[in-house]
């Protein structure tokens, strides 16, 4: 018998996928500095497409808890959604040369509206196990490459500050509250927390790939 933290073996259940993920092309020339603005404001314009969806989960995060902290927790969480990373795209959109045109009219790639379904989906259930997996998913996998790589931040403002987003105290500090909620009721709810767990890491899998796969180019501008 071992003592293996149940967010620790659901991530060993997706090694693979997960490593692929963290490890991705876009990761590396992210930190490199290297990472085409075609490609990035792809990214991004699909990205800020999870807004609206994340604060649905977010919300039935705070509503599904069983407890006063967790619900204080998930609440404060809004608040930081809705402010510094919402600042991030809109200077990032700008510095890209991104237009409002561009983020209203370029279509969802599949893992964007994959991404938005499943998040939506986890609400909907009002199953907190469930609701909880998808968003360490969304957290935790961007903390792990964020830490990973030992270069210095790039100079660009774009990706220094999107990575610096996923890598300071009070980011450590949701990931590991969140970690912990899911330790403490995933267990019960094993075979839910489970499958979106799963579903999540093959979602953001797929979303690096999308970047390279649908950059904005001159001819969708």
């Amino acid at each position: 018998m071992t003592n293996q933290r149940f967010t620790d073996l659901l991530r060993e259940q997706n090694h693979a996928t997960w490593e692929k993920a963290v490890t991705h092309r876009f990761v590396q020339e992210l930190f490199g500095g290297t990472i085409d603005d075609s490609v990035m404001a792809s990214y991004l314009i699909q990205d800020y497409r999870f807004l609206d969806s994340f604060l649905v989960l977010l919300g039935a995060a705070v509503s599904s808890a069983d407890s006063l902290e967790p619900r204080l927790r998930f609440s404060q969480f809004i608040g930081e959604i809705a402010g510094d990373e919402n600042t991030y795209f809109l200077d990032a959109f700008e510095a890209l040369g991104v237009t409002e045109k561009q983020r209203e009219e370029i279509p969802n790639t599949q893992p964007t509206t994959a991404f938005c379904a499943l998040m939506r989906e986890a609400a909907d259930t009002r199953n907190y196990a469930a609701i909880v997996a998808v968003l360490l998913v969304a957290e935790w996998l961007y903390l792990d490459w964020a830490t990973r790589d030992s270069r210095p931040i790039p100079k660009n403002f774009v990706h220094a500050e999107w990575i610096r987003l996923h890598d300071f105290p009070e980011f450590h500090e949701r990931i590991a509250f969140l970690r912990e909620e899911l330790n403490r009721v995933g267990p019960s709810q094993r075979e839910v927390a489970g499958d979106f767990f799963h579903r999540a890491v093959e979602i953001e899998l797929a979303f690096f790939d999308a970047s390279y796969a649908h950059p904005i180019t001159e001819e969708k501008q």
